[in-house]
């Protein structure tokens, strides 16, 4: 079952849980958002921001142990 979070302290303490599995971060260029998903036994939670330096400090502040992936980054490629 998913569930949104709206507290960035929250869900910092979602993510340092032992159910925690794996992170997604998710950007949307269209509407300046960025969605934090973390997997957790029972429950997908989700953060939704839209100011870019709290999505930063966040990803600073995510625990080494969780599998971190982002989605919707465009990497150059390398000719």
């Amino acid at each position: 079952m998913p569930q949104e979070i709206a507290d960035i302290k929250q869900f910092i303490e979602i993510c340092r849980r032992k159910d925690a599995s794996s992170a997604r971060i998710k950007k949307n260029k269209k509407t300046n958002q960025s969605k934090f998903k973390v997997r957790c036994s029972k429950k997908l939670y989700t953060l939704v921001l839209k100011d870019s330096d709290k999505v930063e400090k966040l990803k600073q502040s995510l625990p080494p142990n969780l599998q971190i992936k982002e989605i919707g980054v465009v990497s150059k490629k390398k000719n």
